[in-house]
């Protein structure tokens, strides 16, 4: 997989994006449903995330997996668990979590879901200003106290899309409110 890592900026100690998520996505007119298609063009992380999450093609799980392993791990510090972000939508297998539990596979680093959204949420999609988005995110997301044993870990957060920022920042608002979270790093698949 052909990547162009970009380094984030935010309420984490360190981060990075694998790819650009889509290339170009131009309209080619009305389908006979009355629905507008378009001609998209997405880098090979984007395709891969795209056709993880919307047409359940598993085999993308471990290729995504191992371009965060070899091109945005040497590039953070060392941590000791991997936490998927917290899901918008309800999949029957979330796609962030199957790619978490991949790279912990890789690395031997356990998973723990530490992040849930609050039924009933609002989508942000609608949101356009990061004002309306970080405002949408108050309350939105819960932390599962599952780390049992006593310390301190460094934490890597996985997403699949880095777009304003607004729901990273918010997961690690929650996250440092947890006595056993040190720094958090941040991993996306892909950016806007």
């Amino acid at each position: 997989m052909r990547v162009s890592i970009k380094e984030l900026r935010g309420k984490f100690d360190r981060g990075f994006a694998l790819d650009k998520h889509t290339l170009y996505s131009n309209p080619i007119g009305y389908n006979d449903y009355g629905h507008m298609q378009f001609d998209t063009k997405r880098t090979d992380a984007g395709e891969a995330v795209y056709q993880l999450k919307y047409r359940q093609q598993r085999k993308h799980i471990l290729t995504l997996a191992q371009a965060v392993q070899s091109n945005i791990l040497p590039l953070l510090p060392q941590f000791s668990l991997i936490v998927p972000m917290a899901a918008s939508n309800q999949h029957a297998e979330q796609p962030v979590t199957a790619v978490a539990n991949a790279l912990g596979q890789l690395t031997g680093k356990p998973v723990f879901e530490l992040l849930s959204k609050i039924p009933g949420a609002p989508k942000l999609k609608d949101r356009y200003l990061r004002a309306e988005k970080d405002a949408a995110l108050v309350g939105a997301l819960t932390l599962n106290r599952l780390i049992t044993n006593e310390g301190r870990w460094n934490a890597l957060l996985i997403d699949d899309l880095h777009h304003s920022g607004a729901s990273i920042d918010a997961a690690c608002d929650v996250l440092r409110t947890y006595e056993k979270i040190g720094a958090i790093y941040v991993a996306t698949l892909t950016w806007r």
